[in-house]
């Protein structure tokens, strides 16, 4: 037995090795594709052969499906801007299936749960079948900062539908954004896809520090939209 767990940690390693040397460009790539940076031509289409024609390692990383998908996502979103409505079909179709992947290998990654509740909802349409998706990015990551700042708008799109452990939870991220100092996104978010539930919203930040309130409170209004927050007092002044 000693002998069998000795050879498993040497060839362990050598397995995983190229897996995790692979792991480097691939996460470059979706950490650039998340920030909204833009590629040059064809560079995309290149990564995109290149993880294709690699033989799937024996220890799956799950850096290599997020990659996938994200670089077939952005794809789909430049073929979207050319028009291209076939490109588009067949790439939205592919981002699905790679989803579905993806999920095998990381089946707790919140932001694959979101993207799929995503790309389920622009190819189909919505569908209240789909906000199980969304639950699960809920419940695989409900404290993600920058999952929530995409997160939160999807979820209060559809808020009515929501079941109240659900809306109590989109309640509560809308409150951490808020804490985090995330001011320009709450204020959005607030005059935006929130502005119906404004009132449920507001009476969240109650436990959210002062100096945040007051923060998100004079950039409202510099859209000239007042709105008492809970925990200052009515005659004092935002700023």
């Amino acid at each position: 037995m000693l002998l069998l767990l000795g050879l498993l940690s040497v060839f362990w390693p050598l397995a995983a090795l190229p897996s995790f040397w692979r792991t480097s460009p691939a996460r470059d790539t979706s950490a650039r594709i998340i920030a909204d940076e833009r590629f040059k031509a064809g560079i995309l289409p290149h990564m995109l052969a290149r993880i294709e024609a690699d033989p799937v390692p024996s220890i799956q990383q799950p850096e290599l499906p997020l990659a996938d998908v994200l670089i077939r996502l952005r794809t789909a979103e430049e073929a979207t801007q050319r028009k291209a409505s076939q490109d588009v079909d067949r790439a939205i179709e592919a981002v699905e299936l790679r989803l579905f992947d993806a999920l095998r290998v990381s089946p707790s990654d919140s932001f694959l749960w979101l993207m799929l509740y995503s790309v389920e909802t622009t190819r189909n349409g919505f569908d209240p079948k789909a906000i199980r998706y969304l639950d699960r990015s809920y419940l695989a990551g409900p404290y993600e900062g920058w999952i929530a700042l995409r997160r939160n708008r999807l979820a209060l799109a559809i808020f009515p539908m929501l079941q109240d452990r659900m809306q109590q939870v989109v309640v509560s991220e809308f409150s951490q954004i808020v804490d985090a100092d995330f001011t320009e996104e709450g204020a959005t978010i607030l005059m935006g896809v929130g502005w119906v539930q404004r009132e449920r919203l507001l009476a969240a930040l109650k436990d959210v520090d002062v100096s945040s309130k007051k923060i998100l409170s004079k950039r409202l209004l510099t859209d000239g939209i007042n709105l008492k927050m809970p925990g200052i007092e009515y005659n004092e002044r935002p700023w």
